[in-house]
């Protein structure tokens, strides 16, 4: 350790080594206090679980292909429809109790408002599962 005399003759200087003893202090405090605590930590208590005999069901669910083309004409099932008809179909699959996967397929020049027209109606008739199909680009 490098402690300041009291002559006169030595210049002033910064000390340039690094005092330990604090950092050590500390390091000694955190390891008594996570000697302490770590048996809290680890203490369980034991619960018995019920036990369960059920198999999860792994049925998926009804996919609705909605296609719009160039044109501007709606498919619902590859099967074309009109304003009226899609909005009906729309309501009915939401009524059921599993709900179908709504896949919005449409052609790259078909404008927005369409595709944004058939999501608003899906969104109104209580569709929650709307997704777009896509085809990846080609390199």
């Amino acid at each position: 350790m490098a402690f300041g005399g009291f002559s006169k003759n030595q210049a002033s200087q910064p000390m340039a080594e690094i005092n330990m003893v604090p950092l050590i202090d500390v390091m000694l405090v955190l390891l008594v206090i996570f000697i302490v605590a770590a048996p809290m930590l680890t203490h369980a208590v034991s619960v018995e679980l019920p036990k369960a005999s059920s198999t999860p069901e792994d049925s998926k669910p009804e996919v609705v292909h909605l296609t719009v083309d160039a044109a501007g004409a709606v498919y619902w099932n590859d099967r074309v429809v009109d304003e009226a008809t899609w909005r009906a179909s729309m309501a009915e699959a939401s009524a059921k109790p599993k709900q179908p996967e709504l896949r919005i397929r449409a052609d790259g020049k078909v404008a927005y408002r369409k595709i944004a027209e058939l999501m608003s109606d899906a969104a109104s008739a209580g569709m929650t599962r709307i997704g777009f199909v896509t085809e990846p680009k080609q390199p």
